[in-house]
């Protein structure tokens, strides 16, 4: 084995420790764990970090009730910068788990690159709230962007994994709604596809240090148990893409939801939409968490992708 190689099988097994660290089968404590482990590498002195409360309109969707809040963040850097546009992200976690806490391992960094504000939100989580609760809060931000003076066209959408999947899904029921759509997306190994057809779920299975088949078909079960999993609004990849926004897809080439990526990607050029892949050799699911040389160049691309579109 070539040193090259060594070092990264070391690296890929102290990130299937750490993971195994933070992953238990009692989804509070795993919340718990992830805010945890976000408090901790998530904090930096470029940034700063200002809770807010997203009033959502009464009565809407499977909540029924009124004057509900949506509790989010927005990250800053700490110095003089680009007000004119802004990052929505949606964090990851399988749809069960996740929030803007943990997502400051992902959001700090984008904010630091892009010298843009990044606004990060905690939607319902399953099992609680199963689909279509994600989608509805990720509308209900979207709707108070507006009301905050963005146009659609001021505002990247941005998310990991299960967040990418929402960030799709939003942008399709914009699409859907006849609304206009963000100015680019930029999806970092995203959950498109919930029938798990790509084969890379098997391929990439004795390797992948972060998703196994069992873990994904626990957050199908919370996410979306008995609903079409082809419903592009819970699987994107089945999702009409003509007249899509730029979009950059990034992902490690040794997960499971590689082909997740890579089809999604296959199905944009299909639909003539500017879209870019980056595939990241020897990295793992959403690798731009760690802290770690090839994250920050990760996310300088993210940057470079978000200043092209910007321009």
């Amino acid at each position: 084995m070539a040193i090259a190689d060594r070092k990264n099988a070391n690296l890929m097994n102290l990130i299937k420790r750490v993971h195994g660290v933070v992953e238990t089968a009692d989804i509070e404590k795993h919340r718990q764990s992830q805010d945890h482990f976000g408090a901790l590498l998530g904090t930096s002195k470029d940034v700063m970090i200002e809770d807010l409360e997203i009033r959502t309109a009464s009565g809407i969707g499977i909540t029924e009730k009124a004057n509900t809040c949506i509790h989010g963040e927005w990250t800053c850097v700490n110095r003089a910068h680009m007000k004119k546009y802004v990052i929505l992200y949606c964090h990851g976690g399988g749809y069960s788990t996740g929030s803007s806490l943990y997502a400051r391992t992902l959001t700090s960094k984008l904010a630091a690159s892009t010298s843009m504000d990044v606004l990060s939100f905690d939607y319902r989580l399953a099992p609680e709230q199963p689909y279509p609760a994600a989608t509805e809060d990720a509308m209900q931000v979207w709707n108070y962007l507006m009301l905050l003076g963005y146009g659609a066209r001021d505002i990247i959408v941005a998310g990991d994994s299960a967040g990418g999947n929402l960030a799709l899904s939003l942008t399709l029921k914009l699409k859907e709604e006849g609304r206009l759509l963000p100015r680019g997306l930029v999806l970092m190994s995203p959950w498109t596809d919930l029938t798990s057809s790509g084969k890379s779920h098997v391929s990439k299975a004795a390797i992948d240090p972060v998703l196994n088949a069992s873990y994904l078909e626990e957050m199908i079960h919370n996410y979306a148990d008995g609903q079409e999993l082809t419903d592009p609004l819970i699987s994107p990849l089945f999702g009409n893409y003509e007249g899509f926004p730029p979009t950059y897809i990034q992902v490690g080439s040794n997960e499971i939801l590689l082909d997740d990526s890579v089809m999604l990607y296959k199905k944009l050029l299909k639909a003539n939409v500017s879209v870019k892949l980056d595939m990241f050799k020897g990295m793992w699911h959403v690798f731009q968490m760690s802290p770690f040389k090839t994250a920050y160049e990760a996310m300088d691309k993210n940057a470079e992708f978000i200043y092209d579109v910007c321009r």
